[in-house]
């Protein structure tokens, strides 16, 4: 089965907790705190693997979550880091946050690598906060936790070259006589379900891999019949060939085809459109397609190169393959946008700053906090330690928040509810 997006949810490891301990020795007094960091958590990586073509995977396991670190131990000892969960993917794999619609990695050559979800850092130790005026705190941190996110994870298949065309024009059969692919074949409307590729070498040597997409209609990008699923494959690609249906077999006019197909296209992306496009005219040993051919061409606008073929006699498809060989050994390999690549290069956005904490109301009264920087604090914070509590006290008055909930009104007994937690203002 052939799956090309998925929904997937994906949570990094949270750090482990600091500990509050003390040096215990014999014959040292007053040794002082000894408590060690907590590890930090695993990230959740993708990598590419050339040997994928599909995100099968993800269509039975639609959650993943790495290890969190260990937590820290007596003696200053570090907790150890946990491992990354790295994940495989095919080539072509373009992730983007589901709730922001922001590209997060296009991943597309072997071995490339991109983290989805970065891991939470590890709490501090007591040994951390030890200071001239108190040198033996009794306060450390709770890990930092790990990003979580639902992510949208689509393959845009790799090809060097896409058939496009409308259903039963003749490219799954195309496809099966020029490369070793064995793509379904019958005379009913899209007996292609999922794209298929295969690797076509010429008769100079020159091998180049094709892909067969499923037929587009009119209305394709707006979800009429497969279209809308699989243009995405298009992008990849670096020529268009068109299959046009020369003989006329459904009744269709063979110049319109052409021109509601590069409507689909343009309107899914302008920018395919500058994609070259080469023409096969198939079918042409059948009655009457020579003559639509020479009413084809003259329709026809100056730029496109009309290759006249019969995918079932061969005739005429050695010229067409050179064409295509040599038009793709004209232009660039097509690489990803570069403001979409997060593999290797690091592309830097301006990002609007996120308040620190917003207040709203419930309809009871209560006073709710929210915002990703307090729920931080909230949650590394050690709410069985006295002197933790107090300094958690103490960073949300250095944020605004005491201030700005005097502001909203509220007095001294009313609730404050964070996360799952209810505190009352002491005005």
């Amino acid at each position: 089965m052939f799956v090309d997006q998925v929904s997937v949810y994906v949570k990094a490891g949270d750090g482990g907790n600091g500990l509050t301990a003390y040096r215990r020795e014999i014959y040292v007094p007053k040794g002082g705190p000894a408590g060690g960091d907590g590890g930090n958590g695993g990230d959740v990586v993708f990598k590419v693997d050339e040997g994928l073509n599909t995100l099968m995977d993800f269509r039975y396991n639609r959650h993943y979550k790495a290890k969190r670190g260990e937590n820290g131990m007596s003696k200053n000892k570090h907790g150890k880091n946990a491992d990354s969960l790295v994940i495989a993917v095919p080539p072509g794999t373009t992730v983007k946050d589901e709730e922001t619609g922001e590209v997060i990695a296009d991943l597309t050559y072997h071995q490339q690598e991109a983290v989805i979800a970065k891991g939470g850092r590890g709490g501090r130790g007591n040994t951390r906060f030890a200071t001239a005026r108190n040198p033996a705190p009794e306060l450390s941190e709770n890990g930092e936790p790990g990003q979580e996110r639902t992510i949208k994870v689509e393959l845009k298949v790799i090809a060097d070259v896409g058939l496009v065309g409308f259903p039963s024009v003749g490219k799954s059969t195309l496809l099966s006589v020029i490369s070793a692919a064995k793509p379904k074949i019958a005379d009913y409307h899209f007996t292609t379900l999922t794209p298929n590729l295969g690797v076509v070498e010429t008769g100079d040597q020159r091998s180049f891999v094709i892909a067969d997409l499923p037929g587009l209609i009119e209305g394709a990008h707006e979800g009429v019949g497969l279209g809308d699923q699989f243009l995405r494959h298009i992008e990849r690609t670096r020529v268009i060939l068109h299959v046009v249906d020369m003989a006329a077999t459904e009744g269709r006019d063979p110049y319109e085809d052409l021109v509601t197909i590069n409507q689909e296209l343009e309107a899914y992306d302008p920018k395919l459109m500058e994609r070259p496009q080469i023409i096969v005219a198939n079918k042409i040993d059948m009655p009457g397609a020579k003559e639509n051919l020479q009413k084809f061409k003259a329709k026809l606008n100056d730029g496109y190169s009309v290759y006249p073929i019969s995918a079932v006699t061969k005739e005429g498809l050695d010229e067409a393959l050179f064409a295509v060989a040599d038009m793709l050994d004209r232009i660039p390999e097509v690489s990803p946008d570069p403001e979409e690549d997060i593999g290797e290069q690091v592309v830097y956005r301006h990002q609007k700053k996120e308040e620190p904490f917003r207040i709203t109301r419930d309809p009871d009264g209560a006073f709710v906090l929210a915002g990703a920087r307090i729920e931080k604090l909230f949650k590394m914070t050690d709410f069985t330690k006295d002197e933790a509590v107090q300094r958690f006290a103490r960073q949300l008055r250095e944020m605004g928040v005491d201030d700005a909930l005097r502001k909203r009104g509220a007095k001294d007994g009313d609730t404050i509810r964070l996360l799952d937690t209810a505190f009352e203002f002491m005005d």
